[in-house]
């Protein structure tokens, strides 16, 4: 196969890849009922003056699945812990016990699911655009190739199985976290 039309595949597929990342990491942003870490991922808390994440400032642990306890490493910054978690809106009530933060993560109504489903089909629906616009980039650039219509039909048919594959990856993904979510 030519450089330039593997060339083209492969940044097709790292455009790919980094949709699956990024779907990953949004899915593990949502919310199942279930206590996790990942849930205060995405907090920032204000260190000395520089905004830093959670868990480079604090011991982030799961004690049992409805708990979520947060241990700083210096004392002095459980106010400014618990102030972050209140701003981030997850919808956690964080309680300061001097020592340390303890969140009860509430049972999730039925239609709450339903909202937290829908959004992850949502972010889902998002990374399959990624990827199909990844495949019209690379068919673009093929199309751009000056070789033979045979190693141009071979490339573009490489890009829809890289496509295909990375959509079953995507729907898997989904399906998992639907799984989750619905489960009491």
């Amino acid at each position: 196969m030519n450089e330039e039309v593997e060339f083209i595949i492969d940044t097709a597929k790292e455009h790919m890849d980094n949709a699956v990342a990024h779907l990953k990491k949004e899915l593990a942003n949502i919310r199942a009922g279930k206590a996790s870490p990942a849930m205060l991922r995405s907090i920032m808390v204000d260190y000395y003056g520089s905004q830093t994440p959670l868990n480079q400032v604090a011991n982030v642990n799961t004690p049992d699945a409805r708990t979520i306890t947060v241990q700083p490493w210096e004392k002095n910054m459980l106010q400014e812990i618990e102030k972050a978690i209140m701003i981030a809106n997850l919808g956690f009530n964080p309680m300061n016990n001097g020592e340390s933060i303890i969140i009860n993560v509430p049972v999730l109504t039925e239609e709450r699911r339903k909202e937290l489903a829908k959004q992850a089909k949502a972010e889902t629906e998002f990374d399959k655009v990624s990827v199909r616009t990844a495949r019209k980039e690379a068919n673009n650039e093929i199309k751009k190739l000056d070789v033979s219509e045979d190693m141009k039909s071979n490339a573009e048919a490489d890009i829809q199985d890289l496509t295909d594959k990375y959509i079953i990856i995507i729907d898997e993904l989904y399906n998992e976290k639907e799984k989750e979510i619905m489960t009491v």
